[in-house]
Protein backbone atom coordinates (compact mmCIF):
# COMPACT_ATOMS: atom_id res chain seq x y z
CA UNK A 1 0.00 0.00 0.00
CA UNK A 2 1.18 3.54 -0.68
CA UNK A 3 1.93 5.12 2.70
CA UNK A 4 4.15 7.90 1.41
CA UNK A 5 3.65 11.38 2.94
CA UNK A 6 2.20 12.72 -0.32
CA UNK A 7 -0.33 9.89 -0.54
CA UNK A 8 -1.37 10.34 3.07
CA UNK A 9 -1.79 14.08 2.55
CA UNK A 10 -4.02 13.51 -0.46
CA UNK A 11 -6.08 11.14 1.63
CA UNK A 12 -6.45 13.08 4.86
CA UNK A 13 -6.40 16.81 3.99
CA UNK A 14 -9.94 16.70 2.52
CA UNK A 15 -11.04 14.97 5.73
CA UNK A 16 -9.85 17.70 8.12
CA UNK A 17 -13.29 19.34 8.61
CA UNK A 18 -14.79 15.89 9.18
CA UNK A 19 -12.06 15.07 11.72
CA UNK A 20 -12.66 18.35 13.57
CA UNK A 21 -16.40 17.72 13.76
CA UNK A 22 -15.86 14.15 14.99
CA UNK A 23 -13.46 15.37 17.69
CA UNK A 24 -15.92 18.03 18.85
CA UNK A 25 -18.86 15.64 19.08
CA UNK A 26 -16.76 13.07 20.93
CA UNK A 27 -15.46 15.65 23.41
CA UNK A 28 -18.99 16.86 24.14
CA UNK A 29 -20.22 13.26 24.60
CA UNK A 30 -22.66 13.75 21.73
CA UNK A 31 -21.37 10.77 19.77
CA UNK A 32 -23.27 7.49 20.42
CA UNK A 33 -19.91 5.69 20.72
CA UNK A 34 -18.03 8.18 22.93
CA UNK A 35 -18.71 6.14 26.07
CA UNK A 36 -16.94 3.10 24.56
CA UNK A 37 -14.16 4.58 22.42
CA UNK A 38 -11.34 7.02 23.00
CA UNK A 39 -10.94 9.94 20.59
CA UNK A 40 -8.29 8.28 18.43
CA UNK A 41 -10.43 5.20 17.96
CA UNK A 42 -13.48 7.29 17.11
CA UNK A 43 -11.62 9.32 14.49
CA UNK A 44 -9.91 6.28 12.98
CA UNK A 45 -13.10 4.22 12.65
CA UNK A 46 -15.08 7.10 11.23
CA UNK A 47 -12.40 7.95 8.66
CA UNK A 48 -12.18 4.33 7.50
CA UNK A 49 -15.96 4.13 7.38
CA UNK A 50 -16.18 7.34 5.35
CA UNK A 51 -13.77 5.87 2.83
CA UNK A 52 -15.61 2.56 2.59
CA UNK A 53 -19.06 4.13 2.30
CA UNK A 54 -18.20 5.39 -1.14
CA UNK A 55 -21.13 6.45 -3.37
CA UNK A 56 -18.92 5.91 -6.43
CA UNK A 57 -17.24 2.50 -6.15
CA UNK A 58 -13.70 2.34 -7.43
CA UNK A 59 -12.87 -0.20 -10.15
CA UNK A 60 -11.55 -3.46 -8.77
CA UNK A 61 -8.29 -3.21 -10.69
CA UNK A 62 -7.50 0.16 -9.12
CA UNK A 63 -8.28 -1.08 -5.61
CA UNK A 64 -6.16 -4.16 -6.20
CA UNK A 65 -3.19 -2.20 -7.58
CA UNK A 66 -3.31 0.23 -4.65
CA UNK A 67 -3.32 -2.59 -2.11
CA UNK A 68 -0.36 -4.35 -3.75
CA UNK A 69 2.08 -1.42 -3.53
CA UNK A 70 5.04 -2.73 -1.58
CA UNK A 71 5.79 -0.49 1.45
CA UNK A 72 9.35 -1.76 1.59
CA UNK A 73 11.26 -3.73 4.18
CA UNK A 74 12.86 -1.98 7.10
CA UNK A 75 13.12 -2.08 10.84
CA UNK A 76 12.36 -4.98 13.12
CA UNK A 77 11.68 -7.69 10.58
CA UNK A 78 13.51 -10.31 8.59
CA UNK A 79 11.96 -11.11 5.21
CA UNK A 80 13.08 -13.88 2.90
CA UNK A 81 11.15 -14.08 -0.36
CA UNK A 82 10.66 -17.59 -1.72
CA UNK A 83 8.84 -19.45 -4.46
CA UNK A 84 7.44 -22.87 -3.59
CA UNK A 85 7.77 -24.88 -6.79
CA UNK A 86 4.57 -26.54 -7.91
CA UNK A 87 4.64 -30.34 -8.19
CA UNK A 88 4.59 -31.97 -11.60
CA UNK A 89 1.88 -34.29 -10.29
CA UNK A 90 -1.69 -32.99 -10.13
CA UNK A 91 -2.68 -34.95 -7.00
CA UNK A 92 -3.09 -31.85 -4.84
CA UNK A 93 -5.50 -30.30 -7.32
CA UNK A 94 -7.36 -33.54 -7.97
CA UNK A 95 -7.93 -34.34 -4.31
CA UNK A 96 -9.18 -30.78 -3.76
CA UNK A 97 -11.68 -31.18 -6.60
CA UNK A 98 -12.83 -34.49 -5.11
CA UNK A 99 -13.43 -32.80 -1.75
CA UNK A 100 -15.38 -29.94 -3.36
CA UNK A 101 -17.61 -32.44 -5.16
CA UNK A 102 -18.12 -34.66 -2.12
CA UNK A 103 -19.27 -31.71 0.00
CA UNK A 104 -22.08 -30.60 -2.33
CA UNK A 105 -22.59 -33.46 -4.83
CA UNK A 106 -21.23 -31.30 -7.64
CA UNK A 107 -24.10 -28.82 -7.55
CA UNK A 108 -21.97 -25.67 -7.73
CA UNK A 109 -20.15 -24.09 -10.66
CA UNK A 110 -16.46 -23.27 -10.62
CA UNK A 111 -13.42 -23.41 -12.86
CA UNK A 112 -10.89 -26.18 -12.19
CA UNK A 113 -7.67 -24.40 -11.24
CA UNK A 114 -4.17 -25.08 -12.45
CA UNK A 115 -1.38 -25.84 -10.01
CA UNK A 116 1.20 -23.04 -10.08
CA UNK A 117 4.31 -22.02 -8.14
CA UNK A 118 3.33 -20.29 -4.89
CA UNK A 119 5.21 -17.20 -3.81
CA UNK A 120 5.59 -16.52 -0.10
CA UNK A 121 7.62 -14.59 2.44
CA UNK A 122 9.39 -16.11 5.39
CA UNK A 123 8.99 -13.53 8.13
CA UNK A 124 10.84 -13.24 11.41
CA UNK A 125 11.62 -10.66 14.07
CA UNK A 126 14.84 -8.67 13.78
CA UNK A 127 15.95 -7.65 17.25
CA UNK A 128 18.05 -4.72 18.41
CA UNK A 129 17.56 -2.43 15.41
CA UNK A 130 15.77 0.87 14.92
CA UNK A 131 12.35 0.95 13.27
CA UNK A 132 13.83 2.68 10.21
CA UNK A 133 16.87 0.38 9.80
CA UNK A 134 17.17 -0.61 6.11
CA UNK A 135 17.11 -4.20 4.98
CA UNK A 136 20.54 -5.75 4.58
CA UNK A 137 21.81 -6.27 1.03
CA UNK A 138 21.88 -10.05 1.11
CA UNK A 139 20.57 -12.89 -1.02
CA UNK A 140 17.20 -14.36 -0.09
CA UNK A 141 18.94 -17.49 1.18
CA UNK A 142 21.18 -15.36 3.41
CA UNK A 143 18.13 -13.41 4.62
CA UNK A 144 16.60 -16.73 5.64
CA UNK A 145 19.77 -17.76 7.49
CA UNK A 146 19.76 -14.48 9.43
CA UNK A 147 16.06 -14.91 10.19
CA UNK A 148 16.56 -18.43 11.51
CA UNK A 149 19.50 -17.32 13.65
CA UNK A 150 17.02 -15.33 15.77
CA UNK A 151 14.29 -18.00 15.88
CA UNK A 152 14.30 -19.84 19.22
CA UNK A 153 11.06 -21.82 18.93
CA UNK A 154 9.85 -24.37 16.35
CA UNK A 155 6.52 -22.49 16.07
CA UNK A 156 5.81 -22.05 12.35
CA UNK A 157 2.77 -19.98 11.42
CA UNK A 158 1.28 -20.51 7.97
CA UNK A 159 -0.18 -17.03 7.50
CA UNK A 160 -2.95 -16.16 5.05
CA UNK A 161 -3.54 -12.42 4.72
CA UNK A 162 -6.86 -10.61 4.60
CA UNK A 163 -8.17 -8.30 1.89
CA UNK A 164 -11.63 -9.52 0.81
CA UNK A 165 -9.99 -12.18 -1.41
CA UNK A 166 -9.02 -9.61 -4.05
CA UNK A 167 -6.62 -7.25 -2.29
CA UNK A 168 -3.39 -7.27 -0.26
CA UNK A 169 -0.47 -9.69 -0.18
CA UNK A 170 2.34 -10.61 2.24
CA UNK A 171 3.99 -7.20 1.85
CA UNK A 172 0.91 -5.46 3.29
CA UNK A 173 0.99 -7.74 6.35
CA UNK A 174 4.68 -7.69 7.27
CA UNK A 175 4.09 -5.74 10.47
CA UNK A 176 1.58 -8.18 12.01
CA UNK A 177 3.45 -11.28 10.81
CA UNK A 178 6.78 -10.03 12.19
CA UNK A 179 4.99 -9.20 15.43
CA UNK A 180 3.51 -12.71 15.62
CA UNK A 181 6.98 -14.12 14.99
CA UNK A 182 8.37 -11.97 17.80
CA UNK A 183 5.72 -12.92 20.35
CA UNK A 184 5.99 -16.64 19.57
CA UNK A 185 9.80 -16.65 19.13
CA UNK A 186 9.02 -18.45 15.88
CA UNK A 187 8.55 -17.63 12.21
CA UNK A 188 5.76 -17.07 9.70
CA UNK A 189 5.39 -18.26 6.14
CA UNK A 190 3.12 -15.60 4.64
CA UNK A 191 1.54 -16.86 1.43
CA UNK A 192 1.00 -14.79 -1.71
CA UNK A 193 -2.05 -16.76 -2.81
CA UNK A 194 -3.77 -15.99 -6.08
CA UNK A 195 -6.32 -13.18 -5.89
CA UNK A 196 -9.83 -12.93 -7.25
CA UNK A 197 -11.49 -11.94 -9.50
CA UNK A 198 -8.79 -13.07 -11.94
CA UNK A 199 -8.30 -16.29 -9.97
CA UNK A 200 -11.61 -17.31 -8.37
CA UNK A 201 -12.33 -20.12 -5.93
CA UNK A 202 -10.67 -22.56 -5.47
CA UNK A 203 -7.34 -21.07 -6.66
CA UNK A 204 -6.43 -19.45 -3.31
CA UNK A 205 -7.39 -22.56 -1.37
CA UNK A 206 -5.25 -24.73 -3.66
CA UNK A 207 -2.29 -22.38 -3.10
CA UNK A 208 -2.78 -22.56 0.68
CA UNK A 209 -3.01 -26.36 0.54
CA UNK A 210 0.15 -26.54 -1.53
CA UNK A 211 1.93 -24.24 0.92
CA UNK A 212 0.99 -26.49 3.86
CA UNK A 213 2.26 -29.61 2.11
CA UNK A 214 5.41 -27.70 1.12
CA UNK A 215 6.13 -26.91 4.76
CA UNK A 216 5.98 -30.58 5.68
CA UNK A 217 7.57 -31.87 2.46
CA UNK A 218 9.88 -29.13 1.08
CA UNK A 219 9.98 -28.86 -2.72
CA UNK A 220 13.33 -28.77 -4.54
CA UNK A 221 15.27 -25.58 -3.85
CA UNK A 222 13.49 -24.79 -0.57
CA UNK A 223 15.40 -22.99 2.16
CA UNK A 224 13.60 -24.75 5.00
CA UNK A 225 13.84 -28.24 6.43
CA UNK A 226 10.70 -30.37 6.83
CA UNK A 227 8.33 -28.97 9.46
CA UNK A 228 6.20 -31.30 11.53
CA UNK A 229 2.46 -30.64 11.47
CA UNK A 230 2.61 -30.44 15.27
CA UNK A 231 4.70 -27.27 14.91
CA UNK A 232 2.45 -25.56 12.33
CA UNK A 233 -0.40 -23.17 13.11
CA UNK A 234 -2.77 -21.81 10.46
CA UNK A 235 -3.45 -18.13 11.08
CA UNK A 236 -5.12 -15.35 9.16
CA UNK A 237 -7.22 -12.23 9.37
CA UNK A 238 -10.58 -11.57 7.71
CA UNK A 239 -10.50 -13.26 4.27
CA UNK A 240 -7.27 -14.96 5.35
CA UNK A 241 -9.15 -16.34 8.33
CA UNK A 242 -11.75 -17.63 5.88
CA UNK A 243 -9.03 -19.48 3.97
CA UNK A 244 -7.47 -20.81 7.19
CA UNK A 245 -10.74 -22.35 8.36
CA UNK A 246 -11.50 -23.60 4.84
CA UNK A 247 -8.08 -25.25 4.70
CA UNK A 248 -8.73 -27.15 7.93
CA UNK A 249 -12.17 -28.13 6.63
CA UNK A 250 -10.55 -29.33 3.39
CA UNK A 251 -8.09 -31.54 5.30
CA UNK A 252 -10.92 -32.95 7.44
CA UNK A 253 -13.00 -33.69 4.35
CA UNK A 254 -10.11 -35.39 2.54
CA UNK A 255 -9.48 -37.55 5.58
CA UNK A 256 -13.19 -38.37 5.91
CA UNK A 257 -13.98 -39.28 2.33
CA UNK A 258 -10.99 -40.08 0.13
CA UNK A 259 -10.32 -43.65 -0.89
CA UNK A 260 -6.72 -42.83 -1.71
CA UNK A 261 -3.91 -44.27 0.35
CA UNK A 262 -1.22 -41.90 -0.87
CA UNK A 263 -0.70 -38.48 -2.41
CA UNK A 264 2.05 -37.85 -4.98
CA UNK A 265 3.97 -34.66 -4.26
CA UNK A 266 7.30 -33.79 -5.89
CA UNK A 267 8.13 -37.42 -6.56
CA UNK A 268 7.26 -38.60 -3.03
CA UNK A 269 4.41 -40.72 -1.80
CA UNK A 270 2.72 -38.95 1.11
CA UNK A 271 0.72 -41.29 3.30
CA UNK A 272 -2.87 -40.34 3.99
CA UNK A 273 -4.65 -39.20 6.13
CA UNK A 274 -3.13 -35.72 6.01
CA UNK A 275 -2.16 -34.56 9.51
CA UNK A 276 -4.08 -31.59 10.85
CA UNK A 277 -1.95 -28.68 12.07
CA UNK A 278 -1.28 -27.93 15.72
CA UNK A 279 -3.79 -25.10 15.79
CA UNK A 280 -6.02 -22.69 13.88
CA UNK A 281 -6.04 -19.02 14.87
CA UNK A 282 -8.40 -16.60 13.13
CA UNK A 283 -8.54 -12.85 13.71
CA UNK A 284 -11.97 -11.46 12.71
CA UNK A 285 -12.36 -14.37 10.28
CA UNK A 286 -14.83 -13.89 7.42
CA UNK A 287 -16.79 -17.15 7.70
CA UNK A 288 -19.76 -16.24 5.52
CA UNK A 289 -19.33 -14.87 2.00
CA UNK A 290 -23.15 -14.58 1.88
CA UNK A 291 -23.04 -12.01 4.74
CA UNK A 292 -26.41 -13.22 6.02
CA UNK A 293 -26.11 -13.20 9.83
CA UNK A 294 -27.89 -10.66 12.09
CA UNK A 295 -24.73 -8.91 13.31
CA UNK A 296 -24.03 -7.69 9.77
CA UNK A 297 -26.73 -5.12 10.55
CA UNK A 298 -27.01 -5.07 14.35
CA UNK A 299 -23.29 -4.43 15.01
CA UNK A 300 -22.78 -1.87 12.26
CA UNK A 301 -22.43 1.04 14.69
CA UNK A 302 -19.19 -0.46 16.08
CA UNK A 303 -17.65 -1.35 12.75
CA UNK A 304 -16.21 0.29 9.68
CA UNK A 305 -17.12 -2.46 7.21
CA UNK A 306 -19.88 -1.51 4.78
CA UNK A 307 -23.21 -3.30 5.28
CA UNK A 308 -24.77 -5.29 2.41
CA UNK A 309 -26.13 -2.86 -0.14
CA UNK A 310 -29.29 -3.09 -2.22
CA UNK A 311 -28.88 0.18 -4.16
CA UNK A 312 -27.88 -1.03 -7.60
CA UNK A 313 -25.97 2.18 -8.33
CA UNK A 314 -23.49 1.58 -5.52
CA UNK A 315 -23.54 -2.21 -5.17
CA UNK A 316 -21.97 -2.90 -8.58
CA UNK A 317 -18.32 -2.49 -9.37
CA UNK A 318 -17.50 -0.31 -12.38
CA UNK A 319 -16.42 -2.24 -15.44
CA UNK A 320 -12.68 -2.46 -16.01
CA UNK A 321 -10.11 -4.91 -17.36
CA UNK A 322 -10.75 -7.50 -14.60
CA UNK A 323 -14.49 -7.03 -13.94
CA UNK A 324 -16.92 -8.35 -14.99
CA UNK A 325 -15.29 -11.69 -15.62
CA UNK A 326 -15.76 -13.84 -18.70
CA UNK A 327 -18.04 -15.68 -18.26
CA UNK A 328 -19.66 -13.26 -15.80
CA UNK A 329 -20.32 -14.27 -12.21
CA UNK A 330 -22.18 -12.55 -9.39
CA UNK A 331 -19.46 -12.46 -6.73
CA UNK A 332 -15.85 -11.38 -6.87
CA UNK A 333 -14.62 -14.57 -5.17
CA UNK A 334 -16.82 -17.29 -6.63
CA UNK A 335 -19.85 -18.17 -8.68
CA UNK A 336 -23.05 -17.47 -6.76
CA UNK A 337 -23.88 -21.17 -6.83
CA UNK A 338 -20.86 -21.77 -4.55
CA UNK A 339 -21.66 -19.23 -1.81
CA UNK A 340 -23.05 -21.88 0.54
CA UNK A 341 -20.24 -24.37 -0.03
CA UNK A 342 -18.31 -25.10 3.21
CA UNK A 343 -14.96 -24.47 1.49
CA UNK A 344 -16.18 -21.03 0.38
CA UNK A 345 -18.14 -20.09 3.51
CA UNK A 346 -16.93 -22.15 6.52
CA UNK A 347 -20.14 -21.08 8.28
CA UNK A 348 -21.84 -23.73 6.12
CA UNK A 349 -19.65 -26.56 7.43
CA UNK A 350 -21.56 -29.06 9.55
CA UNK A 351 -18.69 -31.26 10.77
CA UNK A 352 -15.62 -29.98 12.63
CA UNK A 353 -14.94 -33.24 14.49
CA UNK A 354 -11.25 -34.09 14.45
CA UNK A 355 -10.15 -30.48 14.05
CA UNK A 356 -7.13 -29.05 15.80
CA UNK A 357 -7.72 -26.51 18.62
CA UNK A 358 -9.15 -23.20 17.45
CA UNK A 359 -8.74 -19.60 18.58
CA UNK A 360 -11.33 -17.12 17.34
CA UNK A 361 -10.93 -13.43 18.13
CA UNK A 362 -13.56 -10.84 17.22
CA UNK A 363 -14.69 -7.37 18.10
CA UNK A 364 -18.34 -6.45 18.50
CA UNK A 365 -18.26 -6.35 14.74
CA UNK A 366 -20.45 -7.18 11.80
CA UNK A 367 -18.86 -10.62 11.30
CA UNK A 368 -19.24 -11.68 14.93
CA UNK A 369 -22.34 -13.86 14.57
CA UNK A 370 -20.78 -16.07 11.90
CA UNK A 371 -17.75 -16.62 14.13
CA UNK A 372 -20.03 -17.46 17.06
CA UNK A 373 -21.85 -20.08 15.00
CA UNK A 374 -18.62 -21.81 13.95
CA UNK A 375 -17.15 -21.69 17.47
CA UNK A 376 -20.33 -23.02 19.05
CA UNK A 377 -20.71 -25.91 16.61
CA UNK A 378 -17.05 -26.93 16.85
CA UNK A 379 -17.17 -26.89 20.65
CA UNK A 380 -20.28 -29.08 20.67
CA UNK A 381 -18.43 -31.54 18.43
CA UNK A 382 -15.54 -31.91 20.85
CA UNK A 383 -13.06 -29.41 19.41
CA UNK A 384 -11.09 -27.28 21.87
CA UNK A 385 -12.22 -23.71 21.13
CA UNK A 386 -10.92 -20.46 22.60
CA UNK A 387 -13.38 -17.64 21.92
CA UNK A 388 -12.56 -14.00 22.66
CA UNK A 389 -14.79 -11.02 21.89
CA UNK A 390 -14.07 -7.40 22.74
CA UNK A 391 -16.92 -5.00 23.36
CA UNK A 392 -17.39 -2.14 20.89
CA UNK A 393 -14.29 -3.08 18.88
CA UNK A 394 -14.40 -3.14 15.05
CA UNK A 395 -13.11 -5.59 12.48
CA UNK A 396 -9.44 -6.62 12.94
CA UNK A 397 -9.10 -4.08 15.77
CA UNK A 398 -6.04 -5.77 17.30
CA UNK A 399 -4.09 -5.14 14.08
CA UNK A 400 -5.07 -1.46 14.03
CA UNK A 401 -5.42 -0.14 17.59
CA UNK A 402 -2.24 -1.10 19.40
CA UNK A 403 -2.60 2.02 21.55
CA UNK A 404 -5.63 0.41 23.23
CA UNK A 405 -5.43 -2.24 25.92
CA UNK A 406 -8.04 -4.18 23.93
CA UNK A 407 -5.83 -4.10 20.84
CA UNK A 408 -2.72 -5.16 22.73
CA UNK A 409 -4.57 -7.88 24.62
CA UNK A 410 -6.28 -9.26 21.51
CA UNK A 411 -3.04 -9.49 19.56
CA UNK A 412 -1.09 -10.93 22.49
CA UNK A 413 -3.72 -13.64 23.06
CA UNK A 414 -3.63 -14.48 19.34
CA UNK A 415 0.12 -15.03 19.53
CA UNK A 416 -0.03 -16.80 22.89
CA UNK A 417 -2.43 -19.37 21.46
CA UNK A 418 -0.04 -20.09 18.58
CA UNK A 419 2.81 -20.58 21.03
CA UNK A 420 0.68 -22.76 23.32
CA UNK A 421 -0.34 -25.30 20.68
CA UNK A 422 2.91 -25.55 18.70
CA UNK A 423 6.59 -25.84 19.43
CA UNK A 424 8.53 -26.79 22.53
CA UNK A 425 6.44 -28.44 25.25
CA UNK A 426 3.34 -27.71 23.15
CA UNK A 427 1.88 -31.17 23.63
CA UNK A 428 1.98 -30.73 27.40
CA UNK A 429 0.47 -27.25 27.20
CA UNK A 430 -2.11 -28.24 24.60
CA UNK A 431 -3.46 -31.01 26.81
CA UNK A 432 -4.17 -28.36 29.42
CA UNK A 433 -6.08 -26.19 26.95
CA UNK A 434 -9.79 -26.20 27.59
CA UNK A 435 -12.65 -24.67 25.68
CA UNK A 436 -13.18 -21.19 27.02
CA UNK A 437 -15.12 -18.10 26.02
CA UNK A 438 -14.40 -14.56 27.20
CA UNK A 439 -16.14 -11.22 26.70
CA UNK A 440 -13.90 -8.21 27.32
CA UNK A 441 -15.58 -4.99 28.44
CA UNK A 442 -14.81 -1.78 26.57
CA UNK A 443 -11.90 0.32 27.85
CA UNK A 444 -11.31 -1.71 31.02
CA UNK A 445 -11.01 -5.16 29.37
CA UNK A 446 -12.76 -6.62 32.39
CA UNK A 447 -13.28 -10.32 31.64
CA UNK A 448 -16.65 -12.04 31.68
CA UNK A 449 -16.82 -15.78 31.02
CA UNK A 450 -19.24 -16.97 28.34
CA UNK A 451 -20.36 -20.46 27.35
CA UNK A 452 -18.86 -21.21 23.93
CA UNK A 453 -21.35 -23.96 23.09
CA UNK A 454 -24.21 -21.46 23.61
CA UNK A 455 -22.74 -18.59 21.56
CA UNK A 456 -24.69 -19.19 18.36
CA UNK A 457 -27.57 -16.75 17.84
CA UNK A 458 -29.23 -19.06 15.28
CA UNK A 459 -29.68 -22.80 15.04
CA UNK A 460 -27.85 -24.69 12.29
CA UNK A 461 -31.12 -24.99 10.40
CA UNK A 462 -31.69 -21.23 10.64
CA UNK A 463 -28.14 -20.53 9.48
CA UNK A 464 -28.62 -22.80 6.46
CA UNK A 465 -31.90 -21.11 5.59
CA UNK A 466 -30.38 -17.63 5.94
CA UNK A 467 -27.55 -18.61 3.62
CA UNK A 468 -29.92 -20.10 1.06
CA UNK A 469 -32.25 -17.11 1.05
CA UNK A 470 -29.40 -14.61 0.79
CA UNK A 471 -27.89 -16.58 -2.09
CA UNK A 472 -31.27 -16.59 -3.84
CA UNK A 473 -31.47 -12.81 -3.40
CA UNK A 474 -27.98 -12.42 -4.84
CA UNK A 475 -28.96 -14.54 -7.83
CA UNK A 476 -31.93 -12.24 -8.41
CA UNK A 477 -29.64 -9.21 -8.33
CA UNK A 478 -30.87 -7.89 -4.97
CA UNK A 479 -27.44 -7.70 -3.33
CA UNK A 480 -24.02 -6.38 -4.31
CA UNK A 481 -21.18 -8.14 -6.06
CA UNK A 482 -18.89 -8.16 -3.00
CA UNK A 483 -17.64 -5.88 -0.27
CA UNK A 484 -17.66 -2.29 -1.51
CA UNK A 485 -14.21 -0.97 -0.72
CA UNK A 486 -12.62 2.48 -0.67
CA UNK A 487 -12.01 5.01 -3.35
CA UNK A 488 -8.25 5.50 -3.03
Amino acid sequence: MDTSPSALLRLFVPKLPFIAKTALWHSLWLSPTSSKWDLRTEITVRIIRSLLENPKPTPLSKQQRWSLKDPGIKGKMWISKVTLVNPEEEDTRDILIEAIYNMDDGKGTYTTPTTVPVEAEWTGYRANVRHDRPRLDLSEAQQYERLMAEVTSPVTILYLHGGAHFMMDPSSHRVPTSRLAHLTNGRCLSVRYRLAPQNPFPCALLDAFQAYLSLMYPPPGSFHDPVQASNIVFAGDSAGGNLSFALVQLILQINRSTTRKHLHFHGRLIDLPIPVPAGLAGNSSWMDICRCMPSVISNAQWDYLPPPMTNDAISRFPHDEIWPTDPPRGDVYCDLSMLCHPLVSPLAATDWAGSCPMWLGYGEEMLADEGKAVASLAAKQGVTVIWEQFEAMPHCFSMIFDQLEAGRRGFRDWANFCAAVAGDCARERATKLETKGTWFAAKTCKEINVDVSSLAVCSQEEVAERMRSTTAARMQGQEGEGKILPKL
